[in-house]
């Protein structure tokens, strides 16, 4: 049987672990050949190990997605080794929280330049390829539908306090998406955003309340995990009574990447269990 994405070019920012990664694997399995990036070489050169096991197709554009040179780098990686650009996912990102008199400069900046700059100059470095692929297409009386799906957050919706700054970038990556539909609905190009709630990862998972619960961004030690009463919140404020798993996470993303969404474009997808506030 043949598979809905055989030999689609998927590029998936943020994919060594997590939702990324799962994401990854459910394209994969579905046919589509991965360029799988991490800012750590080791959980994205992973993932594409397991891609190839299965019988895909995988190969790895590792670094920040906010260095300079990445943008061209990440597309012409997909160019190089597979000769397409089929779907783009914005996934990479992290939060650095404090409320608005407590943050620097740099604390929102940083988080700007990975959910709001990074996006921006991928899609702007992808622009000349899609055009170019979608007149070959057209040359050739193939109607084909590119993907491209931006990350957002129930923060970037309805705001979350002591996140002004993903909450900020989160509401922008949607104002980002709707442009992109109208500007790219030219080329065949469907572009959506998969707005997500509490879903437990290794960001989340964490005990926010200890000291070791850190990770290291580009040399900044970022605190993660959310205090254990967020998660007993969770369970009677979200109508499914839970937190989101990563598999569940990438399901929403996946949905935007298939056939049956060819006539779905500028539209947000919330993943929250039903809780639109978590």
């Amino acid at each position: 049987m043949e598979k809905k994405l055989e030999g689609k070019v998927a590029l998936i920012t943020g994919s060594g672990r997590g939702i990324g990664r799962e994401l990854a694997l459910m394209l994969a399995k579905d046919g589509a050949h991965i360029v799988v990036n991490d800012l750590d070489a080791d959980p994205a050169n992973q993932t594409v190990e397991d891609i190839t096991a299965m019988g895909g197709k995988a190969v790895a554009c590792n670094g920040s997605v906010t260095e300079d040179e990445f943008p061209e780098r990440f597309i012409n990686t997909a160019l190089d080794t597979f000769g397409g650009l089929d779907i783009i996912v914005n996934n990479a990102g992290y939060t650095w929280d404090n409320v608005i008199q407590k943050m620097d400069d740099k604390q929102w900046q940083a988080i700007l330049d990975c959910h709001i700059t990074a996006p921006f100059r991928i899609l702007r470095a992808a622009q000349p390829h899609i055009k170019r692929l979608f007149l070959e297409d057209k040359e050739k009386g193939i109607t084909n539908y590119r993907k491209v799906v931006n990350i957002s957050s129930t923060s970037g919706m309805n705001g979350n306090a002591g996140q002004i700054n993903y909450s900020t970038a989160k509401a922008g990556v949607v104002g980002m998406a709707k442009t992109m539909a109208k500007e790219w609905g030219r080329y065949n190009v469907n572009v959506n955003a998969v707005g997500f709630g509490l879903i437990k990862t290794r960001l989340t998972d964490a005990d926010a309340e200890k000291e070791e619960s850190t990770i290291d961004i580009e040399g900044n030690k970022i605190k993660v995990g959310v205090n254990s009463a967020v998660f007993q919140y969770a369970k009677t404020m979200i109508p499914l009574g839970r937190p989101g798993t990563p598999q569940e996470a990438a399901g929403a993303i996946y949905m935007f990447c298939i056939p049956e969404s060819n006539y779905v474009t500028g539209q947000i997808l919330m993943c929250h269990g039903g809780g639109f506030g978590l």
